[in-house]
């Protein structure tokens, strides 16, 4: 689906936090991040720099996994 990040980071600028932890799960079971998921990563931390709100990570959840995009160097 579609991600807009005035959406992600509404509730971050209302309660005016320091920092966000983006986090979502691939019904698949699959945790591994898609060609989207790296776009939209990117277009979030770049929303992010713009508002002084960074993101941290970007943690995708699978069947009883995670992968962590910063982990794996990927934001």
């Amino acid at each position: 689906s579609i991600v807009h990040p005035r959406e992600v980071f509404r509730s971050a600028v209302k309660k005016g936090v320091a920092a966000i932890i983006v986090i979502h799960n691939h019904p698949s079971g699959n945790p591994m991040p898609s060609q989207n998921d790296l776009d939209i990563t990117r277009r979030l931390c770049e929303a992010g720099q713009l508002l002084g709100i960074p993101v941290l990570d970007h943690l995708i959840i699978g069947d009883g996994v995670f992968i962590s995009l910063k982990e794996k160097m990927l934001m």
